[in-house]
């Protein structure tokens, strides 16, 4: 397919290793005959290293046929992530590496999570697009404050720290948007 069709997490083939599309910048230069160019941020599947590519919108990359299969977070399994399948029950383990950042949305039971498959090796998952987390340690609010409402740092069940609106307080069950990693609202 040509590069002007890849969309966030195509999974693709370049110089005989398959990455997953994490990321993509369109640039298009001024004046007369540039060529839009895009800038790919690759993570190679499984071992997630970070590779980083930029195609013209007609260069070609071979998509890879991806078999989606709904979970949930089961356990850990040392530095392991578990899911199961929702229909099957069939346990995927996906390393720590692997999962990287996205362990900070990854609570017990989580549903909705999708586990991407090559010849049935699972190779990534996909967040729901939001999650509820919970607030541990998070300032209280100021009061007498101004009348605008400042954002603070709060630090959430799974270790991850995300500015939240003043009027969270501690112990509150929020969601968190899986694509920016910005509060969405309280549950």
């Amino acid at each position: 397919m040509k590069a002007a069709d890849v969309k966030k997490g195509n999974v693709v083939e370049h110089n005989n290793t398959v990455y997953q599309v994490r990321d993509i910048e369109r640039s298009s230069p001024q004046g007369r005959g540039g060529n839009v160019t895009f800038r790919f941020t690759l993570y190679s599947v499984p071992a997630g290293n970070k590779f980083d590519l930029s195609l013209r919108a007609d260069d070609e990359l071979k998509e890879i046929e991806l078999v989606r299969r709904e979970a949930s977070f089961s356990y850990m399994d040392g530095d392991a992530f578990v899911f199961l399948d929702a229909e099957d029950f069939t346990p995927y383990q996906l390393d720590a590496n692997v999962v990287g950042d996205m362990a900070g949305y990854i609570t017990e039971g989580l549903e909705g999570v999708y586990v991407q498959l090559i010849d049935d090796a699972p190779v990534a998952i996909q967040l729901p697009p939001s999650v509820v987390l919970e607030v541990v340690d998070t300032p209280p609010e100021l009061k007498g404050g101004t009348a605008t409402k400042r954002p603070k740092p709060a630090k959430l069940s799974t270790g991850l720290e995300i500015q939240v609106p003043e009027y969270i307080s501690n112990g509150e069950k929020i969601y968190v948007s899986t694509v920016t990693g910005e509060f969405n609202g309280r549950v």
